[in-house]
């Protein structure tokens, strides 16, 4: 019989984060069904003091508790002697709080979350699983946010090699991740767990499509469909560029449905340095609960990851949701296993360039593949595959025996 087993999980999101909506939770879901009914799981977040945020993060906890996990929270700061001091009262309190409520477990998702739990796991002698394992600090480096003589990425790249090698079990999200480990962290583990972004495959199931959504899109209309933010590891301009190339490729034909956060003037500054007419982009923010019903308006997406070397051993959660929605996806080159599998088989068109030339043969593909019969069918079958739940679910059900 199982023993009880209460869980630490260590995030370095904000608690109404999309990568705690939608990429967490259904994990911590899955991990629920793995271990003993009486066990308790412990989310740790940390979150910008926004207006009305306290008032939000006590409905969030209530929601999750009515879900079984039960919601840690801590102010956040961007890195400096702010979050130094912030760090130092949260690890006393989790080195306590891990002690009082025992905890066996402390699983933690990404490098920053697991330097976090290495420190604890240490003192505690608690066992720590890394889950979503992937470079960060090479990645804040190859995005220029950091330098790599700096202070913050010299502190995340030790404890990014430390933590590896301390963690009981690592689930990577590709398989060249574990080249990564051996090569760049000098690390050898015994085994190694690969899991992908995994996408509700009932949430995102192609349906017919609901013009009354959006009154800007009509039958006949070409839609792209881009669910994300510009900047940071995405790219911007280039994206708003290759719309350009689109809209002069299928005329008043093609819309641009973005589900975004960005400001309207953000996107119109985009158009104009684009000269993208700015009446061809359709912007919304909507729940996750309803991204399905929105992409579903699309007849491709686009997945816009910045081409740098550690993004080969990212998942894009995106590529999955377009997948399941039967979207053939234009991508970026050496993206995850992602840019290969739309290579394989046919699904999409991957960008060698990020230049003009490159936007056009993307239109030009995009337009042979969706007169392909059955074209959706075949690509939905991708993310049944590479993008199921049941992945997650084998590797919880071997890690928490």
């Amino acid at each position: 019989m199982k023993k009880i087993n209460n869980i630490l999980v260590t995030t370095y999101w904000a608690f109404d984060n999309a990568l705690i909506t939608n990429y967490t939770l259904p994990y911590i879901r899955i991990i629920q069904k793995q271990i003993h009914p009486n066990s308790k799981i412990f989310l740790l977040t940390l979150s910008p003091k926004i207006k009305n945020s306290a008032e939000k993060l006590r409905a969030v906890k209530k929601e999750y508790e009515s879900q079984g996990v039960y919601l840690i929270n801590f102010n956040y700061n961007p890195f400096g002697p702010v979050m130094f001091f912030r760090l130092i009262w949260m690890f006393v309190y989790l080195l306590a709080f891990v002690l009082n409520n025992k905890i066996k477990t402390i699983h933690s998702w990404c490098t920053p979350a697991g330097a976090i739990g290495f420190v604890v796991s240490v003192i505690t002698r608690v066992p720590l699983i890394l889950d979503s394992f992937e470079p960060h600090a090479d990645t804040m480096v190859e995005t220029n946010t950091w330098k790599k003589n700096s202070f913050a990425y010299k502190v995340l790249f030790y404890f990014e090699k430390l933590q590896l090698n301390r963690a009981l079990e690592v689930i990577c999200t590709t398989e060249g991740m574990i080249g990564y480990c051996d090569t760049t962290y000098g690390v050898k583990k015994e085994r190694y767990f690969i899991k992908p972004a995994c996408v509700d495959l009932e949430l995102f199931y192609p349906t017919k499509k609901d013009y009354a959504l959006i009154n800007e899109i009509k039958p006949g209309n070409i839609v792209c469909v881009y669910a994300g933010k510009f900047g940071d590891i995405y790219l911007d301009a280039e994206v708003f560029e290759f719309f350009a190339v689109a809209h002069v490729h299928w005329g008043e034909k093609f819309k641009v449905l973005l589900l975004t956060n960005h400001s309207n003037a953000e996107i119109d500054d985009f158009c104009f340095k684009a000269d993208l007419d700015k009446n061809v982009i359709i912007k919304r923010f909507v729940p996750h609960k309803d991204v399905s019903k929105y992409m579903n308006l699309g007849d491709f997406g686009i997945c816009p990851v910045r081409p740098i070397p550690t993004k080969r051993f990212c998942t894009p959660i995106k590529n999955g949701e377009y997948w399941a929605l039967g979207l053939p996806v234009i991508i970026t080159k050496n993206i995850s296993d992602d840019s290969d599998l739309i290579v394989t088989n046919n699904a999409g068109y991957v960008l060698k360039e990020l230049n003009i030339h490159e936007y056009e043969l993307a239109v030009k593909k995009i337009d042979a593949l969706l007169i392909e019969p059955d074209l959706g069918v075949k690509i939905r079958q991708i993310a049944e595959i590479k993008r199921n739940f049941s992945i997650a679910e084998k590797i919880y059900k071997t890690i928490y025996v």
